[in-house]
Formats: structure tokens, sequence, C-alpha cells
């Protein structure tokens, strides 16, 4: 404790003393003698006192809360100064809140080397990363966050497991590979609404589909028929398939799986819950349900049956895909050129409005000097079935 501060301790606490026992009259008398002693000393110094940064920064936090009452009691500047000092804090405070970059900010640097950590040494995915956080107590982040910093590092969000990804698998074995599903339609019967299931495989690498049979009932005999076929049937197909992916439904039984052994087919069951590994029959499920089954009232089975088999016949015959660079999927698995010595084009644009066909004789670009147009027919004479032909203009 230094001297000047053990002399200013001796003057101030009188006084601190004195008005805190004072009433508001004797403070108000207190007040006005502070302020003519203030004067006095205020006319002995120089006409100009300078302020340091620190100095206007304490007068401003003290005299800023008086409010308009500063203005009776400021005389080291005029009140119009203060009001500036005011300013210009207010403006550096919202200057300083406006610095931070705007959004969430940066993951803390100790989290990003767990998670780093975790993927380099156990081969784990985002959705193995993100739970073991959540046990030590990091809640901070999200699936986003940790797939950012994986790939931000280098490394596939996805788990690694085994000998390659199931990405891999398909690319590898997409030309012998093929998948299953079952699509549900309700059909109106004489005993009311029934729900017949559609037993249908779809090949992964030209999309080609081949509908196996519809029932009401898929027990243990119908599904080992289904397989007996299935074997018949691709004896006689150019490719033999080496695998089949199905989901985990009971209906693909035991026997079913074995028949298919003694064919050499082997049955990939997916994981629990994720229909990402058979994307390509969920995408038919939802194309035959928006292309066709939505369109109609089915009335009985074979009713059913007629529709499913024309979409069928329309899909792998005359229906383009992306794909496959605008040929069926009978034109790519049977390898066969295409139809027209063009290739097909869907201009979803130029489709009248309520109609899912294409408008015919729509220009299209080609070779210099030569016109093309679109033809459009239709498959069995069904409107919601188009065949869309590209050919040189007349």
């Amino acid at each position: 404790m230094t001297y000047g501060y053990i002399r200013m301790a001796r003057f101030f606490h009188p006084l601190i003393m004195v008005l805190a026992r004072a009433t508001e009259c004797e403070l108000a008398r207190y007040v006005e003698y502070l302020k003519a002693e203030n004067r006095i000393l205020r006319d002995k110094l120089p006409k100009r006192v300078v302020c340091t940064p620190a100095e206007r920064q304490r007068l401003v936090k003290l005299g800023k809360p008086l409010g308009s009452a500063i203005k009776d009691l400021i005389t080291i500047v005029t009140s119009r100064s203060f009001a500036r000092w005011v300013s210009a804090a207010d403006k550096t405070k919202r200057g300083k809140k406006t610095t931070r970059k705007p959004g969430r900010p940066r993951t803390p640097e100790a989290i990003r080397e767990l998670i780093v950590q975790m993927a380099k040494d156990n081969g784990w995915g985002l959705g193995r990363i993100l739970g073991e956080l959540k046990k030590l107590g990091i809640r901070s982040v999200c699936k986003t966050t940790i797939r950012n910093i994986l790939k931000e590092h280098g490394f596939n969000p996805g788990p690694k497991r085994g000998e390659g990804t199931w990405d891999d698998f398909i690319r590898i074995h997409a030309k012998t590979l093929w998948a299953c599903d079952f699509i549900s339609k309700k059909v109106w019967t004489r005993g009311g609404l029934v729900d017949f299931l559609l037993l249908f495989f779809i090949h992964v690498d030209t999309r080609k589909v081949h509908v196996a049979g519809i029932t009401a009932n898929p027990d243990r005999r119908w599904m080992a028929q289904q397989a007996r076929n299935l074997g018949m049937l691709f004896d006689e197909w150019p490719d033999q398939p080496e695998y089949i992916v199905c989901d985990k439904d009971t209906k693909f039984t035991g026997q079913f799986e074995a028949i298919l052994k003694s064919d050499d087919i082997e049955l990939k069951r997916t994981a629990v819950r994720a229909p990402n590994q058979k994307v390509y029959a969920e995408r038919f499920a939802q194309t035959v349900q928006q292309e066709c089954l939505d369109h109609f009232v089915v009335l009985g089975e074979k009713h059913l049956r007629f529709l499913v088999q024309e979409f069928a016949a329309y899909y792998n015959e005359w229906r383009p895909h992306t794909f496959l660079r605008g040929k069926t999927p009978n034109e790519a698995y049977h390898r066969r050129h295409p139809a027209c010595r063009y290739p097909r084009f869907e201009p979803r644009a130029h489709w009248p409005r309520g109609t899912p066909c294409a408008a015919p004789a729509v220009p299209v670009r080609g070779k210099p000097g030569v016109r093309l147009e679109l033809e459009v027919a239709y498959h069995a004479g069904q409107a919601h079935l188009p065949i869309i032909h590209l050919r040189r203009a007349v």
C-alpha cells in the first residue's frame, strides 16, 4: 500500500461517512458546496483539460446513468462534448459485437482432434462417432459437423467394415447382381379391399425388371415356386446372376434361399432399417406406384396383373433411362443397339400440363443442317405409357 493511497483514504473516508449520515437536504447542500469548490479549482487550472481514453471511459461509465442531469454537474467539458463521448462508446461496443464471423462458432480443436482419432484408429462411421461422443457428454456436435470434419481430413464418413464398403460391392458385382422386393397394392374384390403383394426382381447394372408373381398370400410354397421359376428363367438369359439382394423380410424363407443356392445364386440380406442398400428396388417400386398404379382403381387380381405386366413390358422395352444414356433396359441387358439411330430424349419442360407424355413435333438440336422431331406413340394404347422416337423431320 503506497503513501499516496493512504492520504487519499484519510481524505475520502470521512467524506463518505458524512454523506452516508446526511439527509436529502443536506446532500443537496453538500453537492452545491462541492460544485463551488470544483469551479474554484477549475479556474486555477489551464483553460483546457485533456483527458486520457481511460479517464473518458470512466467518466462515461459514471455519467451516462445520470441522463440529462449531467448537464448541471459536468464542468470538465461541455455537455455536448460529453454526449459525443457517449456516442463514440456506443459505436465501439456495436463494432465489437459485429467483429465475430456470422454463423455457428467453430468446433473446439480438442473435439475435432478426438473425432479424427476415432475415425483413424477404429474405422468408425459418423453415426458410431456421434454415439461415442454423447457417451462422453459431448452434445454440441451433430452428424453434419462430424461429416464435414472427416471429409476435411480425408476420411470417408461411412464406416469401413471388412474388405471394402457396400458401394464397392455394388460396383464390382453390378453385372451379376439383382435386387428383389415386394410392392403392396390394395385391390377391390367381391369380399372388399384386399392387399395384394407383387414380387419383382431388378438387374442393378441395366435396370431390367422381371415380375415374378402376384398373390395375396405369399406363403412358403408360393415363394419356393417363384425361386424355381426364377432359376429356369435365368437359364434362358445371357447373364447368370451370382447375388440377389433382399431385405430381412420373413417371406424370404430358408427354403427360398436354399433353392436359389442350388442354382449357384447367393442371397444377400441387407442390414436392419437400411433401405439405401437396395435403392434400385425401392426406386422401381416408387416408379410403378407413381407412373402406373396411382392412376387406376384396381378391380380384381386379373386387372392388377394386366396393369403390372403391361407396365413391365413398357419399362423394359420402351422407357429410356438417363443412367443408361438413353437406352432401354432390354437394349442394355441384351446388348442391342437402340431402335433409332439417334438417342431418345424426354424433354419434361415441353410436356403438356396434366399429361405424362411429351408433346409431339418438338424440335431438338442435332447435327448442323439436320432438323429432328419427337414422335410420340403409346404402348398398348395406354396414354400413361408413352413411347418416344427421335427422327429426322420431313
